[in-house]
């Protein structure tokens, strides 16, 4: 009896790891070529990018120089900048562009994004919120096809296509080729219902569909899911395009997936109704599978690592092999600790895939220890104060 129970258990986990990255991407696939792709259509609505940026003194010149550059009507847009309590002069860099419709708000004392947009984006003039990071560098039409989706008044938020350059590190080889992998889920689903979650490098959505945050609110994917469970729809445009810079190193890269993981599973409190298909529909199971079931993989690891060696212990066979091969995966990735054997791309591709669970599990363990995560600071500070 205890042997076909570890059996089920085992199963049941392997359908947990493989379901993110081999059912869902499948059944998404075929379920989104059911229906047709929508319309962009052609609204030139009044838009205000909104730039949250604490200490970006290094790329804040050339984001407003970019921002300014928009192939899109001067006098329907205008251009924001949330300094979170800044103290490196960036402050002082947004003031320069007074005279080119880019305005300056300041957060005093420092409580993070969420807590600044909260405060700021109502003093917003724009029909439509433009969200994006310091160091997002916008393709010269990259808004008018964001909000061009407007024009379908069940539309309510649009997600960019965010690329990366690809360095020549692991970390950033890793983390395109996941990338690359997430983008193509976004056109499935965008293309099927909504596209789950945002992207704060590059999303839009309806002024009036904003709500209040909490200082540890994760945005990005707070706001898609109010405004799914809301009735309206989220579109991936994959020609609205931005370039930022992949992840600089693996740590720098792990401590951001904990804080997202950790936020996002927090978020999902906060709008229930998104996983209520009876409300929102498919777009229930999407979100499941394609977050909840992947931020649950640790678990999921675990269990299968546990029941095939109890099961192997017992003298099966095939329970053997599977642990032999876990071990070998495992094994894999902490070759990529060993100079130069790690470079090769089989190997950093396991050690990024297990660094990104422990990651999610660390992010779900920090809930239970009544851990919070409000501000934080950007890779590229940290960076040059080294």
């Amino acid at each position: 009896m205890m042997t076909v129970f570890l059996s089920v258990v085992f199963w049941v986990c392997v359908l947990g790891v493989i379901t993110p990255y081999v059912v869902y991407p499948a059944s998404l696939f075929l379920l989104s070529r059911l229906r047709q792709p929508h319309e962009p259509g052609s609204a030139t609505p009044r838009a205000s990018v909104v730039i949250s940026a604490y200490n970006e003194a290094a790329v804040i010149r050339e984001k407003l120089e970019n921002a300014c550059a928009l192939d899109y009507p001067s006098e329907l847009l205008e251009v924001i900048v949330i300094s979170d309590e800044s103290d490196d002069g960036t402050d002082e860099i947004v003031r320069e562009f007074a005279g080119r419709s880019v305005k300056l708000f300041r957060q005093v004392p420092r409580e993070g994004k969420s807590a600044a947009l909260t405060k700021f984006v109502p003093r917003c003039n724009g029909d439509v919120i433009v969200f994006s990071d310091a160091n997002s560098v916008y393709q010269p039409d990259a808004v008018a096809k964001l909000v061009r989706h407007f024009s379908d008044p069940k539309v309510g938020y649009v997600v960019g296509h965010q690329r990366y350059h690809q360095g020549d590190g692991a970390a950033s080889k890793s983390e395109s080729a996941y990338w690359d992998f997430e983008i193509r889920l976004k056109c499935w689903e965008s293309r099927l219902s909504s596209v789950v979650g945002g992207d704060g490098a590059i999303m839009a959505m309806r002024r009036e569909l904003f709500s209040p945050l909490q200082k540890d609110d994760i945005n990005d994917f707070l706001i898609p899911l109010r405004i799914v469970v809301a009735g309206y729809r989220g579109l991936f445009d994959p020609e609205a395009v931005c370039y930022e810079e992949a992840a600089p190193s693996f740590g720098g890269e792990f401590k951001r997936k904990v804080r997202i993981v950790n936020r996002s599973f927090r978020a999902l409190t906060r709008a229930p109704g998104a996983m209520n298909p009876l409300k929102v529909g498919v777009f229930a199971w999407q979100l499941i599978c394609h977050k909840v079931v992947r931020w649950l993989a640790p678990v999921f690891l675990i269990g299968c690592l546990a029941t095939s060696t109890a099961l192997a212990a017992s003298g099966s066979t095939f329970f053997q092999l599977t642990l032999v091969v876990q071990i070998a995966f495992y094994l894999l990735a902490v070759a990529r600790l060993i100079p130069k054997v790690g470079e090769f791309k089989l190997i950093y591709l396991c050690y990024f895939f297990c660094l990104s669970n422990v990651a999610a599990g660390l992010g779900i363990i920090n809930i239970f220890l009544g851990r919070k995560f409000s501000t934080w600071t950007p890779q590229r500070t940290e960076i040059s104060k080294s």
